[in-house]
């Protein structure tokens, strides 16, 4: 571990001792049997560097544990959120198709029931909608159609604008409005849109599961008496088919970094993402969208600092730790992932894990806090 740190120090032009604490911190965890693997990505000022330790999955029921790698694919869970639904709103709002006070029922009119009128694509963005978090939709016994009825349909949980919920059924509504307004599914459009032009190779929301190596694996699953891997952990994109607004996406730590990147650039293009879109155009979003997405958009409601999609600085869900600044931003997933960035230091960190692997009750969240604190402490060497 420590040479690998010293090289990932000198790469990156950080601090030796912050580099090995981060990679340190997530020893520990693995060791402590919080998680089986992790995958730690790093870009500071434009360059890259990971670190991988122990296993993608231990206990395959075919061949070899597999260790976890730079090139392991992490079920994102909730970072779907942030990066494949945020940036087509975004680019939908740069291209006068929509604006953040776009009733969402003037696009998807099932919407517009149970004091829904009035719901914005706005508060959709920013969790302040009234919906409730979740629902479950798995254990029904619905078709397709019936669950997307009852997602558009459900009741307000409370007045809208007045507090945060962190709602599923807020993004599945937007992954809807996308599909809507471009006329194409969901998986396509980011794929287009988003990650082909950035790089992001083996980012997808449709994975191949007959690759299982490829995959981290996640929780233990009843009905096909083996782990999750290669299909998506949350419930309901398994019951919707794994392509939604919500969760889904399967990334690994350098797809993630070419996409925090962007965001770093403010919607540029890196030079280095490698486009497959012919030299065209060479923005993913607007400045203007990049900037306005990474202000506060709750600032009204008192213990919150939501941006569109990210959660910022001292809001509930930072888990950006305590030496990132105050115009960081970043988002988790709930199989373990987390993408933070902080634009002073030119710095981007994701950390993959799967610790759902032994169950839903281990957390990263102290190893989330750790690996900034360390990395961003380097910063300054």
């Amino acid at each position: 571990m420590e040479s690998h740190a010293k090289a990932g120090a000198e790469q990156l032009g950080l601090g030796i001792k912050g580099v090995k604490s981060a990679c340190a911190a997530i020893e520990r965890e693995i060791a402590a049997g919080t998680t089986p693997g992790a995958v730690l990505g790093v870009m500071h000022e434009g360059k890259q560097w990971s670190y991988s330790a122990g296993y993608a999955n231990p206990k395959p029921k075919q061949g070899q544990p597999v260790p976890a790698s730079k090139d392991t694919l992490y079920d994102c869970a909730s970072l779907t959120k942030v990066v494949v639904t945020l940036p087509l709103i975004l680019q939908l709002i740069d291209e006068g198709v929509l604006t953040l006070s776009t009733k969402v029922s003037d696009i998807l009119p099932s919407f517009g029931t149970a004091g829904k009128e009035e719901i914005t694509v706005g508060q959709l963005l920013t969790h302040t909608s009234g919906l409730q978090a979740d629902m479950n939709l798995h254990s029904q016994g619905w078709d397709r159609e019936r669950m997307w009825d009852v997602v558009l349909t459900a009741p307000l949980a409370t007045k809208p604008d007045t507090e945060v919920i962190y709602s599923d059924l807020g993004y599945l509504a937007l992954g809807r409005i996308i599909e809507k307004s471009l006329g194409i599914p969901l998986d396509q459009a980011v794929k287009g849109r988003v990650l082909d032009p950035l790089g992001m190779r083996y980012a997808t929301l449709t994975p191949l599961p007959e690759q299982p190596s490829r995959y981290a694996a996640t929780e233990y699953e009843n009905t096909i008496q083996d782990h999750l891997c290669g299909i998506v952990h949350d419930e309901k994109a398994r019951a919707l088919g794994g392509v939604c607004g919500h969760a889904g996406l399967f990334a690994t730590a350098g797809d993630l970094l070419q996409y925090a990147r962007m965001w770093l650039e403010q919607g540029a293009i890196p030079a280095t993402a490698g486009s497959e879109s012919g030299g065209g155009e060479s923005r993913i979003l607007s400045r203007t969208a990049a900037i306005a997405a990474t202000r506060t958009h709750t600032g009204h409601i008192h213990g919150t600092n939501r941006g569109l999609g990210w959660v910022l600085k001292g809001d509930k869900m930072d888990a950006s730790g305590d030496w990132m600044g105050p115009g960081c931003y970043g988002h988790t997933g709930f199989t373990g992932t987390s993408m933070w960035i902080d634009p002073e230091l030119d710095l981007a960190v994701v950390l993959l894990t799967n610790r759902v692997y032994g169950g839903r009750s281990s957390s990263v969240a102290q190893l989330r806090a750790q690996v900034h604190n360390a990395l961003t402490g380097a910063v300054a060497w």
